[in-house]
C-alpha cells in the first residue's frame, strides 16, 4: 500500500523521499518521476533507521508528510513466541522509532506537519488468531492519540491520521487461506490517499469495516472471549 500511496502523491504532484528495505521496489517508484523521488533503504528494525530517515529528510529537502506504512502480521494459533515477538518488535519498536523521528524532526524544525500512519481495524478487540498483531495495533492506535495530545500540550502543529484498513489484497495475506470482506490495495491506496489530504484524524476503509468496528464495540468482554472466530 505505501508503494500505491507513493504513487498518487507524485501524479498530485508531490516530492517525495521513499525508504524500504527492498531498494528494487523503490527504483521502480523513482522511474516514474526521478526528478521528484529520493530513495534511502531504510529497516525499521535496524538501530540506524533514525539516522537513515533523517538523511532522507535531508536529501528531500525537508518534509510536510511523513507517511509510514511498514508493518508485518500473521495467523499464529499455535502461539509461535517467534512470530509473535517479530511482530512486537516491528509494529511496536519499528513504528515506534519512525514516529518520534518524524515527530522529533518536525518539533526541532517548527514545521508544520502530518504524521499519517496505517495500523488495523484489529486493535480495536484482543483477536485469539493473531495476538500479538491485534495488541501492536492497539498499541500504534493509542500511541498515535497521545502524540496527538502531546503535540497540543507542546503547541507543535502537528497533525495526525490514524488509518485502520481491514483486509487488504497484499503479499502479507497471500497463504492461501480465504479472508472475508478481503478489499484491492489500489482501491484502499487511494482511500489512504484521500484521507491524508482531508488530515482525517481516524480512517476506518471502507464502509463495510466501519459497520463492522461499531458493532464489534458493542459485544462486552465476557461475550467476545468466548467468541469462536477464526479463517
Amino acid at each position: 500500500m505505501g508503494k500505491e500511496v507513493s504513487k498518487l502523491l507524485l501524479t498530485d504532484g508531490w516530492q517525495i523521499g521513499i525508504g524500504a528495505r527492498r531498494t528494487d521496489a523503490l527504483e521502480e517508484i523513482k522511474q516514474m518521476k526521478p526528478e521528484a523521488v529520493v530513495t534511502a533503504a531504510i529497516d525499521v528494525m535496524s538501530e540506524d533507521a533514525t539516522q537513515r530517515l533523517e538523511q532522507l529528510i535531508a536529501d528531500n529537502g525537508g518534509m510536510d508528510l511523513f507517511f509510514l506504512a511498514s508493518g508485518i502480521g500473521k495467523q499464529n494459533p499455535n502461539l509461535d513466541s517467534e512470530i509473535e515477538l517479530r511482530t512486537v518488535a516491528t509494529n511496536g519498536m519499528g513504528f515506534t522509532r519512525m514516529v518520534d523521528t518524524a515527530f522529533n524532526w518536525f518539533a526541532a524544525n517548527g514545521s508544520k506537519g502530518q504524521i499519517a500512519v496505517i495500523s488495523s481495524i484489529a486493535g480495536v478487540k484482543g483477536l485469539g488468531m493473531a495476538p500479538s498483531y491485534s495488541a501492536t495495533k492497539a498499541f500504534q492506535n493509542t500511541y498515535i492519540e497521545a502524540l496527538n495530545q502531546l503535540a497540543h500540550m507542546r503547541h507543535l502543529d502537528i497533525s495526525f491520521t490514524d488509518i485502520r484498513p481491514g483486509f487488504v489484497k497484499t503479499d502479507l495475506l497471500n497463504d492461501g487461506k480465504n479472508y472475508p470482506l478481503l478489499m484491492s490495495k489500489e482501491k484502499v491506496s487511494l482511500q489512504i490517499f484521500n484521507a491524508i489530504k482531508q488530515q482525517r484524524s481516524v480512517k476506518i476503509i471502507d464502509w463495510r469495516y466501519r459497520i463492522l468496528v461499531f458493532f464489534w464495540r458493542l459485544i462486552p468482554r465476557w461475550l467476545w472471549v468466548r467468541l469462536p472466530i477464526k479463517n
